[in-house]
This record gives C-alpha cells, structure tokens and sequence, in this order.
C-alpha cells in the first residue's frame, strides 16, 4: 500500500511547512545565542590582557551584549514552559465590562489596547472578531483573535478579572474609583474537536454587525450569537464575510469553549484546583492595576508587581506572564 503523500494536502502541507520553519528559527536562535557567549568571552579576554584604563572602555559593550545574552536566554527558558496540549495555537479573547458602568467600558478599550500592543511587538496579528462599543465611552465587549506561534500559551496566563483604580475622568467630582474587566481566553483550535452537541441545547441569534469588526455594518443580519443553554456559554462572530462563515466560527469557538471546560473541570476533580471565576467585581481579580493614589500593578497570584504603569498599560506585561508560566510550572 502507497504511503500517503501529506504534500497533495495543501492544509497539511501548511501546517508542516509552518512547524519546519519554526524549528529553524528555534535552532537558528541557539546557534546565535552560543555565538554571542563566545563574544561576551572575547571580550571579557580583551578586557583582562588591556591596560586598566582601556579595559574599562570595554565594560558598557560587555555589560551591552550580556543584557542581550540574558534576555535571550530567558526568552528560550519560558519558551519550553509551553509544553501543554494547545499551547502553540493562536488566541481567542473575550474582555466583558463588569461593576462600573461606563468606567468599566472605558477600563476595557484600555486593556484591548494593551493587548493588541503586546501582540504587535511579538510579531503577531490581531483579528476582531465581535466588539460592542459601551453606551457612552470604551467597550462593553469586545472578542478578538491573536494569531502567533505561542500566543494560547502565552496569553492563558491572563484569564480571569482584571481591576483598575483611579481618578475618574468621568466623575465631575474626581473621585477615585474601582472599575472591574473579565477577560476569557480559549485556543482557537482548527482540528475538529470530538465534542457532542445537541442542537436542541442552542439557541441561535442573528443581529447586524456592528463597531470594529463589522463587515456589513447596519446592513444585514450576518452576526451570529450561539447561547450553549446547559451551561450558559456564549459565543458570538461578526468579522468574517457571510452569515454561514460567521455561524461556523462560532460553533468551532463554542466546541474549543467546551472542550476546555471539560479539562478543566476534570482537572478541578483530580487536583482540587479553583475553578472560573464567574463574578466580575470584588475579591475575584488575579491583577490590580493602581493609578491612584500611587502607581502599581500587582498580580495576585504570582506577586510579580511592576510600578511603570505606563509601560504596562502599552503593552509590556511580559514580566506578567512569564511569572505566571513559572510559577504554573512548579505545581501551582
């Protein structure tokens, strides 16, 4: 019998093709990084066998290429804490407004903002696919895809309640105020997932597209919502061209959402581990995010804690997640 040929398969050919060229780019990544230790030696070398005076005009140039030496290094570090199931696939997330009114709205659109400026400066693409602007300012919801090598793994880390506090520019009389998102986030997992639905558990919506991710703004009915009734998840689509598409990529969110659940339930039975968090308000968030009356953003669950605010709101919460993966990794 004729072996089968996996390049007459052009999706099973991509995706071969897709995970040569990261294998590459991983074994490219160490060979740079074992010639860059061989340039930090040299010039430590250099440093001993010149004269005192000169050897200190080498200490920024070596303190320079060894800042980047580490960096790299853990970079490739967290990159093998990344071993679970869906890990390698892209991301979906959901941001929901919680306790907060059009603060929260606002508190939203800044954390959809922090995300699509992380995942542009790890390379990666950001695709709307449902958003719901809030009745006066921000986001009440907004669901949207990152596509990368990494992005589930990286951005699992994020799930849960996120909580702002600040002056409010929305409160004449400047009060400070504690403002409240959820964020969910779910592999987006192209493989047909072995996960039984009956029909007669989902109730289907059509409603016209709108905001960001509107194809056929105000014109047709292309959106699609699916409520799964038993346990309550919704999944919505609007981006994509035609009702049909959009009723499909929903119902492989709705399997991938599912899928999930299950494992994690499971987990819950075999480890005893916390569940979702299902209330968006107090006592319930993994991260505070504090403009007033000092600057601090603290993870609850890590300790990790970073007082540039600035800089995390514009996208750098590595330090976030890369916590998190070790801290996951040691059985928490």
């Amino acid at each position: 019998m004729e072996a089968p040929n996996f390049w007459d398969d052009p999706e099973r050919s991509n995706k071969l093709m897709k995970e040569l060229k990261n294998l590459k780019d991983t074994v490219e990544t160490y060979q740079g990084l074992e010639t860059q230790y061989q340039d930090i030696l040299e010039l430590i070398q250099m440093g001993y066998e010149e004269e005192p005076e000169e050897a200190q005009i080498l200490i920024p140039d070596i303190r320079e290429e060894l800042d980047s030496f580490v960096k790299t290094f853990e970079d490739i570090r967290i990159g093998t804490l990344l071993s679970e199931e869906y890990d390698k696939c892209n991301a979906i997330l959901k941001l929901n407004a919680g306790a907060g009114g059009t603060e929260s709205c606002d508190w939203a659109n800044m954390l959809y903002r922090m995300y699509t400026r992380w995942a542009e400066r790890k390379g990666y693409t950001v695709e709307v696919l449902d958003f719901l602007d809030g009745d006066e300012a921000g986001i009440k919801s907004v669901t949207f895809q990152v596509n990368g090598l990494n992005a589930y793994g990286y951005l699992k880390s994020e799930k849960g309640v996120h909580r702002l506090v600040r002056i409010s520019p929305f409160n004449a009389q400047g009060k400070r105020q504690t403002s409240f998102v959820s964020l969910d986030v779910m592999p987006d997992i192209e493989e047909d997932l072995d996960v039984e639905i009956d029909p007669g558990d989902l109730r289907i919506d059509t409603y016209r597209s709108s905001g960001a991710g509107g194809q056929h703004i105000n014109k047709t009915s292309s959106a699609i919502r699916i409520t799964h009734i038993p346990t309550g998840v919704v999944v919505q689509c609007q981006n994509e061209r035609s009702q049909f598409q959009n009723k499909d990529k929903a119902m492989q969110m709705l399997k991938a959402k599912l899928y999930m659940l299950k494992k994690e339930a499971n987990a819950e039975k075999l480890s005893d581990i916390r569940g979702e968090v299902s209330e968006i308000g107090w006592g319930n968030q993994i991260r505070s995010y504090v403009l007033q009356p000092y600057t601090m953003v603290k993870d609850h669950r890590t300790n990790a804690e970073s007082g540039n605010t600035d800089a995390v709101l514009d996208g750098s919460i590595d330090l976030f997640i890369n916590a998190y993966l070790k801290w996951k990794s040691v059985g928490n």
